[in-house]
């Protein structure tokens, strides 16, 4: 699970998409630099988010490939650049022999809802469609106790070293770190004192908490500006992501212009 990683090289042959090439070389580097420094990854990438319009153009090759589209659902209004979209996830089944050549296991397709989103999307000149960032699974600690409440204990502390150990090894100040966790676990009348701990230095406005729907956790945050490249914990989730955390990220943490940025 640490050790090489994998992306898928057949990519091409079903996605038409200008900027892959790029955001991949930046998601290789990004990974090599991170279990370099004894942070385990997945091998395959946890999630790639892809605008387009229409959807079709990118669900239909993805259903081809053995993702389920909409497997949770659910889906995510992402009100990015002020204008209205939707994310709709589509889940790679475990039977899809596109896994071992390196596919995603989901991946978020997402679409304008108006013409002024359409308009704002491809102003960028990233094509359409686009493969916004990725995301990198990191393989969680092992739980040392049954229960959700001392395994926060452990997650919680566990993402805030990586976020301050991945910040000096990619070079870059990492994005807003996103707590999604089990209801149970911020309902308990322990969390208020504990979570300050358990959080460290890590000013208030870095970080947001909020209840994971479906349960589970799902901890994340981004790693390089204009929202590339990302890395995410993932345990026990039934959905692929949380409301709440979508339109934190989607308003706040990235945009359809990600600048001229070329892979370093």
């Amino acid at each position: 699970m640490s050790g090489a990683v994998k992306l898928p090289e057949d990519f091409a042959h079903h996605l038409a998409i200008d900027n892959a090439a790029s955001r991949f070389a930046e998601a290789r580097e990004v990974a090599e630099k991170t279990v370099a420094a004894g942070i385990p990854l997945f091998q395959n990438l946890d999630h790639a988010a892809i605008f387009t319009d229409p959807p079709h153009l990118v669900s239909g090759p993805l259903k081809e490939l053995g993702y389920v589209n909409g497997w949770d659902a659910r889906c995510y209004p992402s009100p990015v650049d002020g204008c209205d979209y939707i994310n709709v996830s589509a889940k790679l089944s475990k039977e899809s022999r596109a896994r071992d050549r390196g596919w995603f296991d989901h991946v978020a397709v997402v679409h304008p809802v108006d013409h002024k989103a359409r308009e704002k999307m491809l102003s960028h000149g990233y094509g359409n469609p686009f493969l916004h960032h990725v995301t990198w699974g990191i393989v969680p600690p092992e739980r040392l106790q049954p229960d959700d409440f001392s395994y926060a204990a452990r997650l919680v502390p566990f993402m805030v070293q990586t976020r301050d150990h991945m910040a000096s090894v990619i070079g870059e100040h990492p994005g807003t770190l996103i707590l999604a966790l089990p209801s149970q676990v911020i309902g308990d009348s322990r969390f208020g004192g504990a979570v300050r701990e358990w959080l460290g230095s890590t000013p208030q406005e870095e970080f947001q908490i909020e209840t994971m729907q479906g349960g589970g956790f799902l901890l994340q945050f981004f790693v390089l500006q204009g929202g590339r490249i990302e890395v995410a914990l993932r345990v026990d989730t039934e959905q692929t992501f949380n409301p709440k955390s979508v339109r934190k990220i989607s308003t706040d943490e990235i945009s359809t212009n990600q600048g001229n940025v070329q892979s370093r």
